[in-house]
């Protein structure tokens, strides 16, 4: 009777407090804010890298309004009526599942393994002034967990342009899954946070997958020191 009672509490006061969780923002295309002229296809079908390689990258608008929703999701996870009866448990799984800068974290990380510099500058008149040899527009979306939908997903990409800003190729991952609705059949608390745990699970899959796609447009580095042992 107790585990019942513990049960439906925690569901009544997650759909309560979940009202409160910002729902996601709409997945839009928002290159043509950063380039609005049409730009070419370079003659290139691989993205240089390496040591002597510099990248600059540039947020698109839509990185920066999912990392505002993820900040408004933390911000908001159990707040509303019953703050003070939700379950610390399922308050930290929201908040641990909806870092604000995990995608961007690690599509930095991944560039900077791949290139001589990363530079990340804020707009795209300061890196046009700067002139680095590759130029990649990160793009991020995420869709977590509300009081309306269970359904999880997250979208990474990285278009690269050349220095003259004409199109090269696209690295890309993405990754979803749709869950039961987390205050249905009478679920207990653990297996709640379990569920809302899978939001960074599924973040982490379609970050897999922007590195696999990554490593297949990129051009391997000339290693110039084999060249001449060689010759």
């Amino acid at each position: 009777m107790k585990l019942a009672l513990t049960s439906v509490l925690a569901i009544s006061v997650l759909a309560l407090s979940a009202c409160s969780i910002p729902t996601a923002p709409r997945a839009v295309s928002s290159l043509d804010t950063l380039l609005p002229h049409p730009t070419g296809r370079s003659s290139a079908t691989l993205v240089k890298s390496g040591p002597g390689v510099s990248l600059g990258v540039v947020y698109s608008p839509s990185t920066q309004t999912n990392r505002e929703y993820l900040r408004g999701y933390q911000a908001n996870a159990g707040t509303g009526f019953g703050q003070s009866l939700l379950v610390q448990s399922i308050h930290d799984a929201y908040v641990a599942s909806s870092k604000p800068d995990m995608a961007v974290d690690w599509v930095n990380a991944s560039l900077q393994r791949q290139f001589g510099s990363v530079t990340v500058y804020p707009d795209m008149q300061s890196l046009r002034a700067a002139k680095p040899d590759v130029v990649a527009i990160v793009d991020t979306h995420s869709q977590l967990i509300t009081s309306r939908s269970s359904d999880i997903k997250a979208d990474v990409s990285a278009d690269f342009y050349d220095a003259q800003l004409s199109y090269i190729a696209t690295a890309k991952g993405s990754a979803a899954r749709e869950l039961t609705p987390l205050w249905a059949d009478f679920k207990r608390s653990e297996e709640i946070v379990a569920d809302i745990n899978q939001q960074q699970d599924v973040q982490t899959s379609a970050l897999k997958k922007f590195d696999q796609s990554l490593n297949n447009v990129l051009k391997p580095a000339v290693n110039t020191v084999s060249m001449l042992q060689n010759n």
